[in-house]
């Protein structure tokens, strides 16, 4: 029906602009306020923003710091490396957890 499509519609601006506000929240910390790990994955976003779900998904593996740190730098190292098997974000957490031991 007409109301719900309208309520649909809302709902999506809605969390349109929270998903706006937490953007524009996280982008005024300054990068040297930040962690080394998500130093670089400010950086590899800003680069690179189709890049989002994949760094994304390394700093929200539950890693501890140095597994973390260990993850997104491999991931940032084979962005540049072709064939590099670590831009698969899967394989960089398997990777950045084995370094950390």
């Amino acid at each position: 029906s007409r109301l719900e499509r309208e309520s649909e519609d809302t709902m999506a601006t809605t969390a349109a602009a929270q998903k706006r506000l937490k953007a524009k929240a996280a982008a005024a910390i300054s990068l040297e306020d930040l962690a080394p790990s998500d130093r670089m994955a400010r950086e590899i976003i800003n680069e690179r923003p189709d890049l989002r779900p994949s760094v994304e998904r390394i700093m929200h593996a539950g890693l501890t710091d140095d597994q973390q740190m260990h993850a997104i730098s491999l991931f940032q190292t084979a962005l540049s490396a072709v064939g590099d098997e670590c831009r698969d974000p899967r394989v960089a957490i398997t990777r950045g957890i084995a370094l950390a031991r």
